[in-house]
């Protein structure tokens, strides 16, 4: 690692072990979070009389759904370090074809795609949440923040791997000592919502914005998936030790972080009239924009189960791997689907919480999300057969 840190990522020496077309347990750890997006999405369509708001109100918040929203927190940062990472597996291959630079591979793509994503934001993925042409309130999440990182990411990927990692070290896990910046208004107001500041801005010709997923750590997410891309062309056993290692550091240090409670996160955690809830207190931490702590455990988290998952029988890889293999296709179908079942429910029984129809508890929320799940699966495999068939170059920016 130290003889080679000074030098770019493209240049790094492949090992004789090549990587697959995919490798298939990047593909099932996509699956898995995708299943648990699918239960937090689920929750934003079905369960409008217990919306959870950020940071969770461990105090008010019943336990059950307090672990469900938990959970889902993997998500973002999962998918993001694992754009960094199919992004370098892409420059490589490519390389390995052409005989070109692979960062200057994986830096065409990226901006391509970044680009594509931040369209696709503005478009589809908003009038899915509120089939409004002119929301009042427009959101730039999560395929919005994917899309500029990969932005950021197609000029990072030329830096030699130990500044990358750098870089990446830096945004991810210290860009809350930035948190006492605030601009009130004026053009830097607006570059620090998008950078750092979740918060709302004014659009000229009526109606509002709203940063909900600040740039600067994911860039730092990013940054990092890319930068452990030599791990997947080498011996599993290597690979293996280094998504362990790796985890339980960054779990470790979480803790470390938590139990200081002086820097990690903007919520102290407190202790509370339960053991459980003062675990909740501690777990409590803040995604938007997503914290030091919150970094630690989902990365750390999702280290461990991709180790886990390199094991998993074939069954549970083959599963999970059709989700994980067309993950924009499913993420559009998704929303437009649970929007759409939504008003059906409407329709038939007509609305039970406001304008909305909610379902009763957390165990039918799950159940409910499991039924969503079937036709997804079924969907996804059917797209990955014609992506895969498919010789038509904007395919693989799907």
């Amino acid at each position: 690692m130290l003889s080679t840190a000074a030098l770019p990522v493209s240049a790094l020496a492949v090992p004789a072990v090549r990587p697959a077309a995919r490798i298939r347990s990047i593909d099932a750890l996509r699956g898995l979070v995708i299943l648990l997006m699918l239960v937090d999405h689920t929750r934003e369509f079905f369960y409008f009389h217990a919306q959870v708001p950020d940071p969770m109100n461990v105090e008010a918040t019943d336990p059950a759904l307090f672990f469900t929203r938990l959970s889902a927190h993997l998500c973002a940062p999962i998918f993001v370090a694992l754009t960094g990472l199919g992004a370098w597996l892409y420059g490589n291959k490519t390389a390995e074809v052409s005989g070109g630079s692979a960062a200057g591979a994986a830096s065409a793509f990226l901006l391509k795609r970044g680009l594509f994503l931040v369209v696709l934001e503005l478009t589809l993925v908003n009038f899915a949440w509120g089939f409004s042409l002119t929301p009042p309130i427009l959101y730039l999440q999560v395929i919005w923040v994917i899309g500029l990182s990969m932005i950021a990411l197609a000029g990072l990927a030329h830096l030699p791997r130990a500044w990358l990692i750098a870089v990446g070290l830096v945004l991810a896990l210290g860009h809350n000592l930035l948190d006492p910046i605030a601009f009130a208004e004026g053009p830097a107001h607006v570059l620090w919502a998008v950078l750092h500041d979740r918060s709302l801005m004014d659009l000229p010709w009526g109606g509002q914005v709203r940063t909900s997923y600040p740039l600067l750590p994911w860039i730092g997410v990013a940054a990092l998936g890319y930068a452990i891309g030599p791990w997947f062309v080498g011996p599993q056993g290597a690979r293996l030790r280094r998504l362990v290692v790796t985890g339980l550091g960054a779990l470790a240090l979480f803790a470390l972080l938590r139990s200081i409670n002086l820097y990690g996160d903007p919520t102290p955690w407190s202790v509370q009239d339960t053991p459980l809830r003062t675990a909740m207190s501690v777990l409590n931490v803040t995604k938007y924009p997503p914290s030091a702590d919150f970094l630690l455990l989902t990365l750390g988290l999702g280290a461990l189960i991709l180790a886990g998952l390199e094991r998993a029988s074939d069954r549970l890889i083959g599963l999970l791997a059709v989700f994980g293999g067309a993950p924009l296709f499913f993420y559009l179908i998704h929303l437009y689907g649970l929007h759409l079942l939504n008003l059906t429910a409407r329709a038939l029984f007509g609305p039970n919480q406001g304008q909305g129809f909610s379902v009763p508890g957390v165990a039918a929320l799950l159940a409910l999300a499991a039924v969503v799940a079937v036709p997804c699966w079924f969907a996804c495999r059917w797209f990955a057969r014609i992506k895969r068939a498919s010789d038509r170059p904007w395919m693989k920016y799907l």
